[in-house]
């Protein structure tokens, strides 16, 4: 995408109803402020910590919610792959796949994300360089596809918390590739005794600021009406009435730096 975009949505997809609300109020704000959206959601979460911690309502049913929703709001969507047999299965029901962090590395799944022709956004591993993420980058662009995103969020400090380095988006954008940074799992709390991730989704502002202002093209931030009540992820989702004033300040930062 040459405009800037947001990726943005709940964690996971919970139900029909609330995968609308969701996807209709970011789509009001972005078409105010003139910003490209791609509705995400995950249509299953294959990498929970807790063996009892929820997955999904569903295969089936949270692709079709999901692809129903894109095309009623008129907007591309976007959804995780966690096994190389995923993406071909996928790919009929959306317009993007992720690769989460912890899978960056896995060639099998890479070259069948990329093999689907669908836009893939390859989230860079906690324990990845910017630097080494030319070669997942080389891995999906070797299948022919060239709609190939990079996404920045974080790296491992110590065994419970994360750090974001502010060179990381500079030093991913030497790639050529468009960059993205994930505004809410960069505040995660990870590896938490009691087996549910932790987080500070009130530093979701600072980091979509710091990205912006060195050169992110997009933000991924999920976000939630009531992100205490939410499924996955209570503890990192950005309130939805908290999101128009952070991409108000994005865009100030952005055609401050850019004109545009």
């Amino acid at each position: 995408m040459d405009n800037f975009f947001l990726i943005a949505g709940p964690c996971a997809i919970e139900d029909k109803e609330m995968t609308l609300h969701i996807g209709t109020k970011v789509k009001q704000i972005c078409d105010k402020l003139g910003i490209d959206y791609i509705l995400k959601g995950s249509y299953k979460k294959a990498n929970r910590s807790r063996l009892d911690s929820f997955t999904g309502i569903g295969n089936m049913e949270a692709l079709t919610i999901l692809r129903d929703a894109g095309k009623e709001l008129g907007v591309e969507v976007i959804t995780d792959v966690h096994e190389s047999h995923e993406p071909k299965e996928v790919a009929d029901y959306v317009d993007h796949l992720q690769i989460p962090a912890f899978l960056c590395r896995q060639t099998d799944l890479l070259l069948a994300a990329g093999k689907t022709g669908k836009g893939v956004n390859i989230k860079k591993g906690q324990f990845v360089s910017p630097e080494a993420m030319i070669f997942a980058l080389e891995k999906v662009k070797s299948t022919g596809n060239k709609n190939v995103w990079l996404c920045e969020r974080g790296f491992s400090f110590g065994y419970s918390d994360l750090v974001v380095d502010a060179t990381a988006v500079a030093r991913l954008k030497e790639h050529g590739a468009p960059v993205v940074m994930d505004c809410t799992h960069s505040v995660q709390k990870p590896n938490r005794t009691e087996g549910v991730t932790g987080g500070d989704s009130a530093m979701i502002e600072t980091i979509a600021l710091s990205a912006v202002a060195t050169g992110a093209d997009g933000l991924f931030i999920e976000t939630h009406p009531d992100p205490s009540a939410a499924l996955s992820d209570p503890h990192t989702m950005l309130r939805l009435d908290k999101l128009e004033d952070i991409l108000v300040k994005c865009l100030k930062v952005r055609k401050a730096l850019l004109g545009k």
